[in-house]
């Protein structure tokens, strides 16, 4: 298997146990990178797609569903949505990778984890966000701010409450 689509896999399979557990993401995440020997600028690929991904998974989602309408999120394969989050976060958020390549390496996930037809629906649903990358990337990089913002905003507020103590 390919360096990289090793580290795909490790944050696939946090991804999975993260949204079908309770689990924290650093517990989680440390095992899995315990369980799989990476080099330290995969695990940091594969550390940094986990948080970008559960950072964002709320927009990611509205953008998935607007793009296969006809399967609901709450019907979709936990791993194929996941698969699909990964791709969309790696060539529109990160921008590390070329579309194409991102989107070769979700189907390459696709026919490893998913079902018989899971490699064909994650290729259209990718190929119909392609055609609008730009403003993908536009809309989902409004989000990470928001969500950056708020998270400051709540540490602030947590800080501020701590001093008056």
């Amino acid at each position: 298997m390919k360096a990289r689509r090793k580290a795909r896999t490790v944050a696939l399979q946090a991804l999975y146990e993260l949204d079908c557990t309770r689990h924290p993401l650093e517990i989680v995440l440390g095992h899995r990178l315990e369980e799989t020997a990476l080099e330290p600028d995969l695990a940091a690929f594969a550390r940094q797609m986990v948080i970008g991904v559960r950072g964002l998974a709320a927009a990611l989602d509205q953008q998935i569903a607007r793009n296969a309408p006809e399967w609901p999120l709450e019907q979709m394969a936990l791993i194929d949505r996941n698969i699909l989050r990964m791709a969309i976060w790696e060539f529109a958020v990160d921008g590390g990778t070329p579309i194409k390549v991102a989107i070769n390496e979700a189907v390459e996930l696709a026919k490893l984890f998913g079902s018989d037809s899971a490699p064909r629906f994650v290729n259209g649903v990718l190929g119909a966000l392609a055609a609008r990358e730009s403003e993908l990337a536009q809309s989902l990089l409004a989000a990470q701010r928001t969500t950056i913002s708020l998270e400051l905003s709540k540490k602030k507020s947590a800080d501020d409450a701590d001093s008056h103590r």
